[in-house]
């Protein structure tokens, strides 16, 4: 069964436009409504076709060949450039998307790709030295629906996801997992040599993976397993010889040495307190030559000499795995998740002859015929970020980011909480039954919390007015604004970029 694409925005609306369902015991209408004002998330999950969420959403566009209920508009500039905008950045306001479609889908890439990153507002440490997790959350949601570079924070989160730090280990007496977000930002779309000094010497990074403790009397190799298997080349690349030598020529950082410190008072009645470092600007880790390996050559990677940092990492790039592996995930986030090995070639051959350049690396990304071939269309699955921060664009309600913050553990992404050194996982791993659920919830109480609407005609244009057989049918029923929005928002199709 197919359904052609795009759909007739005339006939969204009226209910002649799409043969109904014998009707059935319960009316839809009336499940829809209220689902819309009450939050009936299970109910809409059944109403909306998603009941069965996994074998909807999961192998879609590049991995199955494309869906039998829409058709890929993208032969069009202006699907090309709303596509851009989902996977680019989270998706975009009217406003956002009349500019890119004034400029056009290549201008929109070099802009995209050119423009420098915006400063987000300072963040207070609470006490002057400590982290509040859910008020940090609040502040980069907050920064990614009002910024004017919201690429800079589609890459931040993309690097945060690569390069993973959690505030449980990092801690949250110190600044060190907010300085961590400002050093993505800073350095997204600079290059990878740049961007592995940076993390292997980021505080955050180096309590998280224990780079901290290491000395060349006592290599600790968490962070050479993981710079190596997870940051870098990917597995079979590197042998457990590898690790333990690239330890010893890692060692030797030490945490940043704190400017000041705050005293605390724990238990004021017997004058319990305790003193909490404070810094006066952003640092990195010191080295401490002292505590670095102070042995003869050994060999890394083939190679037998005298080795530091710098080396070490030179010596990872200097890696054809390395370009590969980077290129590969790349393409996986902004493409396809089982890109073709030729494809990952072809980006990772420009990538390390640019000298890992990043710009470079997404700009061919964005310009390959692969990014907008018609079998990859709608063939990723939003995270619960995108898609929160999407809906809140869509609306035009960036005062409700608060929601998105409280609604992220239930979809299964909590920022700055990763769930292990890994990152979170991809596409097919964000749907299930719960999260769901979850997604509804969220769609139904943001609306509940809207006193207007933009007019709901406008809804479908955020899935490209390309619908299945299914949304169309309960687009037609739809009686109102609130209505409209909650279909499309809560719908298969807007799930996907």
């Amino acid at each position: 069964m197919s359904i052609a694409g795009p759909i007739d925005q005339s006939k969204v609306e009226t209910s002649e436009a799409v043969p109904r369902e014998p009707r059935r015991a319960v009316n839809r209408r009336t499940v829809l409504g209220a689902a819309v004002a009450g939050g009936g998330g299970v109910a809409a999950i059944r109403l909306l076709g998603l009941d069965r969420a996994a074998e909807r959403l999961v192998g879609v566009g590049t991995d199955a060949g494309g869906r039998d209920d829409w058709d890929s508009p993208l032969a069009a500039e202006k699907a090309r450039v709303n596509q851009l905008l989902r996977r680019a950045t989270f998706g975009a306001t009217d406003e956002e998307l009349e500019r890119a479609l004034g400029d056009g889908f290549s201008k929109t890439v070099d802009r995209l790709v050119e423009t420098p990153p915006e400063k987000p507002p300072g963040y207070t440490l609470t006490n002057g030295f400590a982290v509040n997790v859910a008020s940090l959350e609040l502040w980069w949601v907050d920064h990614m629906l009002r910024t004017s570079t919201p690429f800079a924070e589609r890459m931040t989160l993309f690097w945060h996801n690569h390069f993973t730090s959690d505030f449980r280990k990092v801690g949250t007496r110190t600044p060190y997992i907010y300085w961590q977000n400002l050093t993505w930002r800073e350095m997204a779309m600079t290059d990878l040599r740049s961007m592995l000094t940076r993390v292997t010497v980021d505080p955050a990074m180096l309590r998280y993976l224990d780079l901290a403790t290491s000395t060349g009397a006592a290599p600790n190799e968490n962070y050479a397993r993981e710079l190596m298997e997870l940051f870098t080349m990917g597995v079979e690349h590197y042998s457990e010889d590898d690790v333990r030598a690239a330890a010893k020529g890692l060692a030797g950082w030490t945490l940043p040495r704190p400017t000041g410190s705050v005293v605390q008072a724990l238990d004021a009645a017997n004058s319990v307190t305790r003193s909490n470092p404070t810094y006066a600007s952003p640092a990195t880790g010191v080295f401490a030559p002292r505590r670095a390996y102070q042995g003869a050559p050994f060999k890394f990677l083939g190679k037998t000499q005298r080795w530091n940092t710098e080396k070490i990492l030179s010596q990872i790039l200097a890696q054809p795995a390395t370009a590969s592996f980077i290129a590969r995930k790349v393409a996986q986030h902004f493409v396809g998740s089982s890109p073709d090995d030729s494809y990952v070639r072809r980006l990772a051959d420009r990538f390390r002859s640019s000298r890992y350049d990043m710009k470079t690396l997404m700009r061919d990304v964005f310009t390959s015929p692969e990014f907008v071939a018609d079998r990859g269309y709608r063939a990723l699955v939003k995270s619960p970020t995108e898609f929160m921060v999407h809906v809140l664009k869509a609306l035009r309600a960036p005062r409700l980011a608060r929601l998105a913050v409280v609604s992220a553990h239930d979809m299964g992404q909590v920022l700055f909480d990763p769930p292990d050194v890994g990152g979170w996982p991809n596409n097919d791993a964000w749907i299930s039954s719960n999260t769901v659920v979850a997604r509804v919830n969220y769609v139904s109480a943001v609306l509940s919390q809207l006193q207007t609407l933009p007019p709901g005609a406008q809804a479908p244009g955020h899935v490209d007015t390309v619908l299945g057989r299914a949304t169309t049918s309960l687009l037609n029923q739809a009686s109102d604004d609130h209505a409209r929005w909650f279909v499309t928002l809560a719908s298969p199709e807007f799930q996907l970029k």
